[in-house]
C-alpha cells in the first residue's frame, strides 16, 4: 500500500506541476506595421506564425492610422490556428507629433488568459511631466493555469535618443501600479533600446529599473534582439519585479525568437517581417485543468502512464 500511495502522490504532482500546455508572454516590434504590410501575405502568414506561439504577445510600432491592419493580422491568426481563440487590445495611437503615432497591441488567447483591467499612463507626473513619447498602455491579465495566477505587464518603446529617461521613468510608472491595483506580480517588457548606442554603460547606475534589486532583467546583455547580421545589440528586454514573480518563471526560457532561422528565410525576408526578433518568456504551469479546458497531449500522456503504472502495481 505505501508503494501505491507514492505512485499515487507521483500523480498528483504531474498533474499539480506539469498540468497544462506551457504559457508563453512574448514582446514583438512589428518594425512599422500598418496597411502595407497588412497587404502582404506571405508577411501576415510569418507574423501569424509567430504571434501564435504565444499567449499574450505584445506588440509595438504599429502603425495603423485606418484601423484596418491590425483588424486583419487577427484575422489571419484565426485562421492560421483553429484550436485556439484570440482577441486583441490596443491602446489610443501615441506620440508626440501627428505625423508619427504608434499603437501598444496585445493579442491574446481568450481559452488560456482574460483581461482583468487596463490603465493608460497619463504621463503627468510633477516634475516629470512627458516624460515618455508613447506611454505605456499598462493590462493586467488573469492566467488560471500558471503558478502566478494574474499579473500586469508594463509595455515600452523607447525613444532611442531618450531611451535612458524613459527607461528610468518606467520606474514611476512601476510604483504606481503596484499601488492602484496593489500587486507585486508585474513584468515590464518591449523594445527598451536598451543597449549599443542608446543606453550607455556609464549611465546604467542612473535608472533606477536596473539598479533595484527587486528588478531582475531576464533578457541577457550579450543576447542579439536583431534581425540583421551586421548588427548584435540587446534591445527588446523582460523585467520581472520581485521574487515570487521570479520563481514563477520557467528558468532560462527567457529569450529571443529567432524566426529567420526556424522559419529559414533570407536575412532580407525576415527584415520584411521586421528588423527585430520578438523576446519571449515561459511562466511555470501547476493547475491539469487549462482555461476552458485546454490542455496538452504530452502532459495527458504522462497521467495516463502514472495511472497504468498504479494498476499495475495493485494486479501484481
Amino acid at each position: 500500500m505505501t508503494s501505491v500511495f507514492l505512485l499515487l502522490s507521483l500523480l498528483l504532482a504531474v498533474v499539480d506541476v506539469q498540468g497544462g500546455s506551457e504559457f508563453r508572454i512574448c514582446a514583438f516590434n512589428l518594425h512599422h506595421f500598418g496597411e502595407s504590410k497588412s497587404n502582404k501575405n506571405d508577411i501576415m502568414i510569418t507574423l501569424a506564425r509567430i504571434i501564435t506561439r504565444c499567449d499574450v504577445c505584445l506588440l509595438q510600432e504599429v502603425r495603423d492610422r485606418k484601423g484596418t491592419a491590425i483588424s486583419k493580422l487577427l484575422q489571419t491568426i484565426s485562421r492560421y490556428d483553429t484550436r485556439n481563440q484570440y482577441n486583441l487590445l490596443a491602446s489610443e495611437r501615441l506620440g508626440r507629433k501627428e505625423s508619427y503615432q504608434e499603437q501598444y497591441v496585445f493579442v491574446y488567447r481568450t481559452n488560456t488568459v482574460e483581461v482583468a483591467g487596463q490603465y493608460q499612463y497619463p504621463d503627468n507626473l510633477p516634475g516629470d511631466e512627458d516624460a515618455f513619447s508613447r506611454e505605456p498602455f499598462v493590462v493586467r491579465f488573469k492566467a488560471p493555469k500558471t503558478s502566478i495566477q494574474e499579473f500586469v505587464l508594463i509595455p515600452q518603446h523607447t525613444t532611442p535618443v531618450n531611451a535612458t529617461k524613459e527607461l528610468d521613468a518606467l520606474y514611476d510608472v512601476l510604483q504606481e501600479v503596484r499601488r492602484m491595483w496593489k500587486t507585486e506580480n508585474v513584468m515590464l517588457l518591449g523594445d527598451f533600446n536598451a543597449d549599443c548606442g542608446y543606453l550607455a554603460k556609464k549611465n546604467r547606475d542612473k535608472v533606477r529599473l536596473i539598479t533595484d534589486r527587486n528588478l531582475h532583467w531576464l533578457i541577457g546583455e550579450n543576447t542579439d534582439t536583431t534581425v540583421k547580421h551586421s548588427t548584435s545589440c540587446s534591445y527588446d528586454r523582460i523585467v520581472v519585479h520581485g521574487e515570487k514573480f521570479n520563481r514563477a518563471v520557467v528558468p532560462s526560457s527567457a529569450q529571443p525568437f529567432n524566426f529567420q532561422q526556424e522559419y529559414e528565410l533570407t536575412e532580407e525576408k525576415a527584415l520584411n517581417v521586421s528588423d527585430h526578433y520578438p523576446v519571449e518568456v515561459l511562466l511555470k504551469v501547476v493547475s491539469f485543468k487549462a482555461f476552458n479546458g485546454v490542455t496538452s497531449f504530452r502532459n495527458s500522456f504522462i497521467v495516463f502512464h502514472c495511472f497504468c503504472l498504479i494498476i499495475c502495481h495493485v494486479l501484481s
